[in-house]
């Protein structure tokens, strides 16, 4: 069994981009905050603070208890979005980038010699080598291993700036050591299930037959899950194109009212509705969410019948908000388009001619005045424009032209 992927996490990486960007912070602890609040949590944390307690979903006020000289820093997506770039540049010097997982994780694949464990050896030193000349706030784990589930689980075995090989003869007993929930695709739920049929280990969990898995599952991807334990190539099915598109925001503290929670949640909803526009499609379901500090959640939608004009979505969205709870701090908002379809090929509203925001040739308009000369440079008013920044989803890398009001500017 061949060694064919190297997967590549590097490691705490919004706070280890902090560290490179601003020499006086490395060595010290710190954490990455969506915003300034005692309220809120770390998105990340350094090595150094996570030596003192400190983790990724740790409290503000428990961070400053663990680790009382921590520095907690505002996120700055455009930036961890730029170094992204130049680290998947430096990367493609060694070897091309198959796959770019999220904006801390890329897998590569090793093709003809470079399938020896040596050869594959030497390119993940080399990356690394350059990585530290270049980059010196910066590290990676890397996996080598017959699958790319493999590798990736690889990189978890040896942190920070691990490197780690899976050959056939290391398999199953090599991943005994690990929890559960430390393998890719067993989250919460799955966990449960398979706590249901008796595998509470990975040892277990490696004994288990094709069809138990199968059932812990419930579809065929329980028997993919147990040849990916086993070291086979199992090819990723085809992607069909994300079923929905959305942006969620945790409120700053001077935006935590029913005003300052409308406001970005309109931001939002612009912001989704211009990205589905870039990708020629059309939502037949809004969505919308709120998170309150003191209250229970609130959560409805409507269907707009393949929309993707702005103007109609807002007009959805005020009509939803109507709605909400009167009462209570809200403290994170969402939006989310859901069951997309190409814009080719739909029908348009019978009752258009009754709705004239339905025909509104304004958006494509102010999509290309904001492609030209920057994300959000002009909107719709019921938005403030500082509200919502860019955020960075798992599995999404963000185009900083498009999203960051900032990326034009000097």
């Amino acid at each position: 069994m061949e060694l064919r992927s190297l997967f590549i996490d590097f490691n705490s990486y919004f706070a280890s981009v902090e560290q490179q960007d601003d020499p006086e912070l490395r060595g010290r602890p710190v954490g990455v905050v969506p915003v300034m609040a005692d309220t809120t949590c770390c998105i990340a944390a350094s090595y150094e603070a996570k030596r003192q307690g400190v983790k990724t979903g740790t409290l503000v006020r428990d961070a400053r208890r663990l680790c009382p000289g921590i520095r907690l820093l505002p996120a700055r997506p455009a930036v961890y979005v730029r170094y992204h770039h130049r680290l998947l540049a430096l990367i493609g010097r060694h070897i091309p980038v198959a796959h770019v997982g999220s904006i801390d994780e890329m897998a590569c694949e090793l093709i003809g010699r470079e399938r020896r464990r040596a050869n594959a050896v030497a390119i993940a030193q080399a990356i690394k080598a350059e990585l530290a000349a270049e980059f010196p706030a910066i590290t990676a784990s890397i996996g080598i291993a017959p699958n790319a589930f493999l590798a990736k689980t690889a990189t978890d075995m040896q942190k920070p700036d691990g490197l780690v090989v899976l050959e056939a003869g290391d398999l199953p007993w090599a991943l005994y050591r690990l929890e559960l929930r430390e393998l890719c695709g067993i989250g919460p739920a799955m966990e449960k299930r398979l706590h249901r049929l008796g595998i509470r280990t990975v040892e277990q969990l490696c004994s288990a037959p094709s069809p138990v898995l199968r059932t812990a599952w419930g579809s065929i991807e329980g028997d993919r899950f147990h040849r990916r334990l086993r070291g086979e190539h199992v090819p990723e099915p085809l992607p069909h194109g994300a079923s929905s598109i959305g942006h969620s925001h945790v409120l700053p503290p001077a935006l935590r009212h029913a005003d300052g929670a409308e406001t970005v949640l309109k931001k939002l909803l612009q912001k989704a509705a211009a990205r589905m526009r870039g990708e020629k499609r059309v939502a037949r379901r809004l969505q919308v969410k709120i998170k309150y500090l003191d209250a229970p959640g609130w959560k409805e939608s409507a269907f707009c019948n393949d929309c993707d004009d702005t103007r109609t979505l807002l007009g959805h969205l005020d009509e939803l908000l109507a709605h909400r709870p009167r009462h209570g701090r809200p403290l994170a908002v969402s939006v989310v388009l859901w069951d997309l379809c190409e814009r080719t090929g739909t029908t348009d509203d019978l009752f258009a001619a009754a709705e004239p925001a339905a025909q509104s040739p304004l958006d494509p308009v102010l999509d290309r005045i904001n492609a030209r000369f920057g994300a959000q440079k002009i909107g719709y008013a019921s938005a403030r424009s500082e509200a919502a920044p860019m955020r960075i989803a798992f599995n999404r890398i963000p185009d900083v032209a498009r999203e960051d009001p900032t990326a034009h500017e000097p």
